[in-house]
């Protein structure tokens, strides 16, 4: 019965607007002997009676890196977030995650900007929203569109990253309980830097069917990535983190970042007991489907090996509906869906699966030291899923974009 109490607490509180520390949450954990050390590892999901004993948190904790005094400013006890819902099913999920919200009266304002990368002319529209993102210096965005035609614009997706320099992109892919898949016990966090590598957008045609697209890599870029996955290691309680990488290959831009990967986790974390290892991108591929149990925390300076690895990932745990993600800056942080899946087939069906925006939303929360909104969310979330009787069809189900939202909202209040 500790979940529920420890559940009716925090709406309770949320209803009386007082403020429940995790630390508060951890500490009653800590006083029940009976409970396993993994389920003591704050801050943890809240979930229903029957679950708790099966259950192990989803995101061992989403602890943020970024200095708490660079963290946003709250006006009239508010956060001001900036919303991007993008294309496709984008404006559908962004709606239910405003309704959770609203239910639980999380202390969040939205700054909306209908950014769409399917229309042209859209620059100055996009502008306005980075513009917003600096100012609040938190945002959640759904996918934006990228035409693949040679005339459309170049992404938007990757000029938010560039602009902001929000290097650290990380997707999380967990086995969820009660919803089985082929591997069971999948947890996994692949970290991958958004700036440079392939998506450095530099790329040109130098002779009529010649075409030159480079690949730039920076030691001080691979060592700042470097550091970000061992310091998310140690803050999330993981063990291991893995460089992936082709340096057989490409000898100087791959092992320039498996070379500095390597010094980084001798001289700076070697005293730090988490395990170093590298593998090359094809084998991580194959490892991945075959024995992803193997990996804990993935690095990548290439963006290409991330994208790819995070689709794979995800697909284990059951698909892009599911998968959360972020990507973190020195001044900022931006929150999206960890597979970019525009979902322009089932757009206005109501059929979209918004669960994975709900949890980057409750990644976000966490980010900014509202533990309870996000603990009560992520709670209910899970026990959804855990439970299998509201599922969208990539799950299985029938039920709509709706459903999940209000039975989201029926097991918080």
């Amino acid at each position: 019965m500790l979940a529920h109490s420890l559940r009716s607490s925090a709406t309770t509180a949320i209803r009386a607007n007082a403020a429940v520390s995790i630390q508060q949450l951890h500490e009653a954990l800590l006083t029940i002997p009976s409970l396993p050390p993994s389920l003591c590892t704050p801050p943890l999901p809240i979930s229903s009676p029957a679950s708790c004993q099966q259950r192990v948190p989803a995101v061992r904790s989403m602890a943020t890196l970024v200095d708490e005094k660079r963290l946003p400013s709250k006006f009239g006890g508010k956060y001001t977030v900036t919303l991007v819902p993008g294309d496709g099913i984008g404006r559908e999920v962004a709606d239910s995650v405003k309704e959770i919200f609203e239910a639980i009266k999380a202390p969040v304002q939205w700054e909306q900007y209908d950014v769409s990368g399917e229309t042209t002319g859209g620059e100055a529209l996009f502008q306005e929203a980075m513009d917003s993102l600096k100012r609040n210096k938190v945002g959640l965005k759904g996918i934006l569109y990228t035409p693949i035609d040679q005339t459309g614009h170049n992404s938007w997706n990757v000029a938010m990253r560039q602009q902001l320099d929000i290097y650290a992109s990380v997707v999380v892919c967990k086995s969820l309980p009660g919803f089985p898949t082929r591997h069971a016990d999948v947890d996994l966090a692949l970290i991958r830097e958004n700036t440079e590598g392939e998506y450095s957008g530099l790329e040109h045609q130098s002779f009529p069917g010649v075409v030159e697209s480079l690949k730039v890599s920076t030691r001080a870029k691979a060592e700042r990535i470097a550091r970000f996955a061992f310091d998310f290691a140690i803050k999330n309680n993981r063990k291991k983190v893995t460089c992936v990488h082709k340096a057989n290959i490409m000898k100087l831009g791959d092992g320039l970042f498996l070379n500095t990967c390597k010094r980084i986790a001798e001289q700076e974390y070697g005293h730090t007991g988490i395990k170093f290892e590298s593998m090359i991108v094809d084998n991580t591929a194959m490892q991945l489907v075959s024995r992803p149990q193997q990996f804990d925390v993935m690095v990548m300076v290439s963006f290409l090996y991330g994208a790819i690895c995070s689709n794979i990932a995800s697909a284990l745990v059951g698909g892009p509906g599911i998968t959360p993600g972020c990507n973190f800056g020195r001044e900022y942080a931006l929150f999206e869906p960890g597979c970019r899946h525009v979902g322009k087939d089932i757009m206005g069906a109501n059929k979209a699966n918004p669960v994975a925006l709900i949890l980057s939303a409750t990644m976000m929360l966490r980010h900014l030291g509202l533990e309870t909104q996000a603990n009560l969310i992520a709670g209910a979330t899970y026990d959804l899923v855990r439970e299998g009787k509201v599922r969208t069809a990539d799950l299985g189900g029938n039920a709509s974009t709706t459903d999940v939202t209000k039975d989201i909202i029926n097991r918080i209040l």
